[in-house]
């Protein structure tokens, strides 16, 4: 017995024993259990090898916790942003390249330029009295465009527009209406349309598409709406648009 008892581990030694024990076997029970939480882990210990592939997800995420930084550049492509999210305030614009139909606007100096039409000339509404000197309408150039309204035949009104020229070798006319091919500086300014009222007390109504040019490069087209009114005194009217050119 004496022998026994001079064997006999002493309380000390149980103790160490067992804290060693319990040091030893904590990680196994651990995962035994399922109970590893963050503190059984190293900080930064945890590497990419470490997670299956696709298994981190959205809720494993806090919010607005990925940054730019932790993106690969160049890796965010179209498909990965909403359908009519992205706004002006989202682009830097000094980085737009130029849209290749739009480089043409850079040498416009207005929008009259292009395709050498240097204007659009309004004819408003002008009223004549029977045999007042004609009007001017518009010029262009050597290219004089103007109207007249005179006395007809058997009381009507004759409304009409001419061109004249001081350019030798002009053109002018109207369709309908008439056409000079080869009209000069000394000749009178040609009809290119007229319109005359059946009789006396009754209207009419034309419209005409007009046209000049000259060998200088100056021309102009355009369509115009003549009113013969013989009714009372008499009176014409016209009223339209041309296009100058050159």
């Amino acid at each position: 017995m004496k022998w026994i008892s001079r064997h006999r581990p002493s309380p000390a030694l149980v103790v160490a024993s067992l804290a060693l024990f319990v040091s030893l076997s904590g990680v196994s029970y651990g995962v035994a259990t399922g109970f590893i939480d963050s503190r059984d882990i190293k900080n930064n210990e945890v590497r990419s090898l470490d997670i299956r592939n696709n298994e981190i997800r959205t809720g494993d995420l806090r919010n607005n916790q990925v940054r730019g930084i932790d993106i690969r550049n160049s890796t965010v492509q179209g498909r990965d942003v909403g359908l009519n999210t992205l706004t002006g305030n989202d682009v830097a614009e000094d980085t737009l390249g130029k849209v290749p139909s739009a480089a043409a606007a850079d040498t416009a100096t207005s929008a009259g330029s292009a395709a050498s039409v240097d204007s659009l000339k309004l004819i408003p509404r002008t009223t004549m009295t029977e045999g007042q000197p004609p009007v001017t309408l518009a010029t262009h150039g050597p290219l004089t465009f103007t109207a007249a309204c005179e006395p007809g035949a058997a009381g009507a009104t004759d409304a009409g527009l001419s061109v004249g020229t001081t350019e030798d070798n002009s053109a002018a006319g109207a369709v309908p209406g008439n056409i000079e091919p080869d009209l000069d500086a000394a000749d009178a300014p040609f009809e290119i349309a007229g319109l005359t009222d059946p009789a006396a007390g009754t209207r009419a109504a034309a419209v005409t598409d007009a046209f000049a040019s000259a060998p200088s490069g100056k021309a102009f087209t355009g369509e115009v709406a003549i009113y013969s009114d013989a009714a009372g005194a008499g009176s014409c009217i016209f009223h339209g648009h041309l296009v100058l050119q050159g």
